[in-house]
């Protein structure tokens, strides 16, 4: 990020009409909004923390997250709301992320993954699993692909075989569960620019949904399934594998078959924009942050 001061500006888009709503506006740098079903509050990350915005009363109130206080963009609801799981990096460690789960109004994380780095962005709708991206070595190389974990009930079992690999080929990220549980949608580079999947939730028949000469990333299903909101960046911008802050993009929309593709909106953003699922649970808005250009 550049020096000075970061403006972030934490705003609703409602589908249907175009509009958009300005919710709040905070004088720091926060990414990847979160929309509570049973509330309607909003999750965000800001300074390695998780924090729980109230709208009707503009209130902000920090998440205690206890060894987890080096948090990135990627955290998740469980399904009943109760938990939420995060990602976080051990400083000591350099590149680094694992994933934790803790009560979702504070408490004491529990480790999930068993290696690092792996970045959160699913849960399974019957609660069972989570999906995530995760850098592992196959072979003398480094490959990024999706996999899947039991959400398990002794946490103390950190071995390697408990993950699933369920992708290969390409650099393959941002895996979200539809509603019903049948497809994973996530983004990978196999055809060359990045765009948008889908496969089945074990991993079988993946299928390309997106074929525009734009880098589409981070597909998130509405709550009744009908719909996909994804962010697209200008290939001239930067690599396919990049997903990067500071930049013009666009917010695109789809019917969950793949039809009907076009823009919504164009804005400056780009990484923290809509990392995570941020529909509301009518399935009409969805929240983003813009930034104020440094």
């Amino acid at each position: 990020m550049a020096a000075g001061k970061r403006i972030s500006y934490l705003k609703e888009l409602d589908i249907n009409t175009g509009e958009v709503r300005l919710l709040h506006t905070f004088e720091r740098l926060i990414e990847a909004p979160n929309r509570l079903k049973t509330n309607g509050h909003i999750l965000f990350n800001c300074e390695g923390k998780i924090w729980d915005l109230d709208p009707e009363k503009d209130t902000v109130t920090l998440i205690e997250s206890g060894l987890c206080d080096n948090c990135n963009n990627d955290h998740v609801p469980s399904p009943d709301e109760s938990m939420i799981a995060v990602s976080h990096g051990v400083r000591e460690e350099g590149f680094s992320s694992y994933i934790y789960v803790l009560p979702i109004r504070g408490g004491e994380p529990k480790r999930i993954t068993p290696g690092s780095p792996s970045f959160l962005h699913g849960w399974s709708p019957d609660g069972k699993e989570l999906a995530y991206c995760a850098f592992r070595e196959h072979e003398g190389k480094t490959e990024v692909d999706i996999y899947t974990i039991p959400v398990a009930e002794r946490y103390e079992d950190l071995s390697e075989g408990r993950e699933t690999r369920l992708t290969s080929g390409g650099f393959n990220d941002g895996p979200e569960y539809s509603p019903n549980g049948k497809y994973i949608w996530f983004n990978s580079t196999r055809s060359g620019l990045m765009q948008i999947w889908r496969m089945e939730r074990d991993g079988k028949n993946p299928t390309q949904m997106t074929f525009s000469e734009r880098n589409n990333w981070f597909a998130h299903v509405s709550p009744d399934g009908k719909k996909v909101v994804y962010l697209s960046y200008s290939k001239e911008d930067l690599k396919p594998e990049e997903h990067l802050p500071d930049l013009n993009v666009e917010l695109h929309i789809m019917n969950a078959d793949g039809s009907d593709q076009r823009k919504l909106l164009s804005l400056f953003g780009g990484q923290g924009t809509i990392n995570v699922n941020s529909w509301d649970k009518d399935s009409t808005k969805i929240a983003f942050v813009s930034y104020e250009p440094v």
